[in-house]
């Protein structure tokens, strides 16, 4: 578990600078968890209830458009944090998305009660966590803005750039999903790279 705890806090330590202290407060009320591949973490209708960090392994967060198809938002990898931040977990309303994990993973785990106690035992880590969704909210916008004016085989290349490893853990239909276009095109635009690239 010790190196659990170091990858976590050598991760939120990039953003505020932690006494060993406050550090063991964080590592107390953090929940471990292992979940198989393939499990709903969280449905649509339901209440995020978490926030997890992690470890190993890769979930993806989604949702299902009016059309029945699913829409792919985001790929939580090893250091990332996922949950429904922008909905359930400040508004206290339902949840829009699914969240389900792709490999099996593992998790250091947040719920709203022990994140709230954190903040009042060791107040730096609002600040960290006020950071870390900045930075979610940056990385959403530049995604939409990438989505609307870029090229497919710009938005895939600004994929693997910030998913270099995914394209061998996760299926291509699920990236195509991601991307906004089609299985049969990101083939293609793989294709084209690969052309390229020889």
């Amino acid at each position: 578990m010790q190196s659990a705890y170091n990858q976590i806090n050598q991760s939120i330590s990039r953003y505020v600078a932690f006494t060993a202290e406050e550090l063991k407060i964080f590592n107390s009320l953090l929940e471990y968890k292992t979940v198989p591949k393939k499990t709903i973490m969280l449905h649509e209708g339901e209440m995020c209830a978490f926030e997890a960090f992690v470890l190993k392994g890769c979930v993806r967060k989604y949702y299902i458009d009016p059309n029945g198809f699913e829409v792919i938002l985001q790929f939580a990898i090893e250091d990332a944090w996922v949950g429904d931040i922008s909905f359930s977990a400040f508004e206290q309303k339902p949840s829009k998305l699914f969240i389900e994990t792709l490999e099996d993973s593992e998790f250091l785990i947040f719920n709203p009660e022990t994140k709230e106690e954190l903040f009042a035992r060791a107040p730096r880590f609002e600040r960290a966590f006020r950071i870390l969704l900045q930075r979610h909210l940056w990385v959403t916008q530049n995604r939409l803005i990438n989505t609307i004016s870029k090229t497919a085989l710009d938005k895939y290349l600004d994929f693997l750039e910030l998913y270099p490893t995914l394209p061998q853990r996760v299926a291509q239909h699920y990236i195509a999903s991601y991307l906004g276009i089609s299985a049969e095109f990101l083939s293609k635009t793989r294709a084209k790279i690969a052309r390229r690239n020889s």
